[in-house]
């Protein structure tokens, strides 16, 4: 699909503009998948709004990085597994696919428990049943992709805009107190000295900026047909990147409504121990006063899992054939992801019962975060190397901000597993 869709030569900005709009969206679906849901229902249940610092944060360094994911795309041709293939040995390149592959796998699971909790509180469907019935969602994928890449763009922008107005309409009902969520969009220490915070705030940001994702975008943003001269990539790098702006933004109200609705409720009601989605979705009801707050969190719930379902495919088709040369049917390729995926959730399902696999979706985003600094430091590199962007590499202010939130990310996930073993 790559060059499939027509950018105007001429004409208004807005109208180049919405030409290029269309793959942030797919790129921020990762940034609301239901691995986030776990995460930031745990974080505003124990901790109240403290934790909207790590959201903000986190999607502050998710814009950065996936501008520069969209720039090496745009400028060089290649997305970064194909980058990585051609900068690296081969073991380096092929020890890089095997992680990468473990992070799909991560966020594949959590799509997977999470459209199964969907179905089971909207539907009344076991969970064990949920989660053989999402293996089926590959006949979805199939029949999007021969419609072209605008019918899977549309489909996802519709989506994001269903989980959006529903958690619209849940904060409205929650009633939170906005003196207390403004004060927590600022960090304070105890964000690193508490473990049981640090771990979900290590969860949240493994959530939010996700490794498939920066694969995904320097892959997807070449389905447009740009001038292919210094000044059109300059211009599909300027629309790449508000694109991708605002869609992130749409990502960081969503995510933040999650944790703020868990917080007016939960947290101000003592009861901080709420971390699995089933309780949350069973405790809205009695503590917000109607059962449209519940209705609406699980249509929301399910409308996220099917969205990421969709681009986990695209980006498990991306990192195989980038890394690995290897071109696989898209049916293929979707089933062995989902098998991975869901025959470990059948069996914690059947060993551990549903309290066993919500558990598994804060720790596959935790596996998430582990994973990141082998995606992020290569596209940092990759993109402030002069021999392969020239002109287009990373001016010194933005090579100093892409490599300090890369410091970030290895500090926070290093400190992590210290505290965690050390403990």
């Amino acid at each position: 699909m790559n060059h499939s869709l027509e950018v105007p030569r001429n004409g208004p900005a807005f109208r180049k503009f919405l030409a290029f709009a269309g793959p942030g969206y797919l790129v921020a679906v990762g940034y609301m998948d239901p691995g986030n849901w776990a995460t930031d229902i745990a974080g505003g249940a124990g901790f109240g709004y403290s934790l909207l610092s790590v959201i903000l944060l986190s999607n502050l360094m998710a814009v950065l990085l996936q501008s520069l994911s969209s720039k090496l795309g745009i400028v060089t041709g290649h997305d970064l597994a194909q980058a990585c293939r051609t900068q690296y040995s081969k073991p380096a390149a092929v020890a890089l696919w095997i992680l990468c592959e473990l992070a799909i796998a991560a966020c594949d699971l959590a799509e997977v428990v999470g459209s199964a909790i969907a179905l089971k509180l909207l539907f009344g469907i076991p969970m064990l049943y949920g989660v053989l019935i999402t293996a089926l969602d590959v006949l979805l994928i199939l029949l999007l992709q021969h419609r072209g890449f605008r019918a899977i763009e549309t489909l996802v922008i519709v989506l994001v805009a269903t989980i959006g107005s529903c958690f619209a309409v849940d904060l409205w009902l929650a009633k939170p107190h906005m003196q207390s969520v403004l004060s927590g969009f600022i960090p304070t220490p105890d964000l690193v000295a508490d473990h049981e915070k640090l771990y979900i705030a290590i969860a949240i940001l493994g959530a939010t900026v996700m490794p498939h994702n920066l694969y995904l975008h320097s892959s997807i943003v070449q389905t447009r047909r740009y001038e292919n001269s210094d000044q059109g990539k300059r211009e599909a790098i300027r629309f790449s990147a508000w694109d991708s702006a605002i869609a992130l933004t749409l990502a960081l109200f969503i995510n933040a409504a999650i944790l703020i609705v868990s917080a007016a409720t939960f947290h101000q009601a003592g009861m901080t121990e709420v971390a699995d989605i089933s309780d949350a979705y069973d405790l809205l009801t009695p503590l917000v006063g109607t059962a449209l707050a519940s209705i609406l969190f699980g249509v929301a719930l399910l409308a996220s899992g099917q969205n990421s379902t969709l681009t986990g495919t695209l980006a498990g088709q991306i990192v195989m054939e980038g890394f690995l040369d290897i071109k696989l049917p898209p049916w293929l390729r979707r089933l062995v992801t989902r098998l991975i995926a869901v025959i470990p959730a059948v069996i914690v399902t059947m060993v551990a019962g549903e309290q066993g696999t919500e558990k598994l979706l804060i720790l596959s985003q935790v596996i998430l975060s582990l994973q990141l600094p082998f995606a992020v430091i290569p596209l940092v590199q990759f993109t402030g190397n002069k021999k392969i962007m020239g002109t287009f590499a990373n001016p010194p202010w933005m090579a100093i901000l892409a490599w300090c939130a890369s410091a970030v990310i290895v500090v926070l996930n290093a400190f992590l597993i210290y505290q965690t073993f050390a403990g």
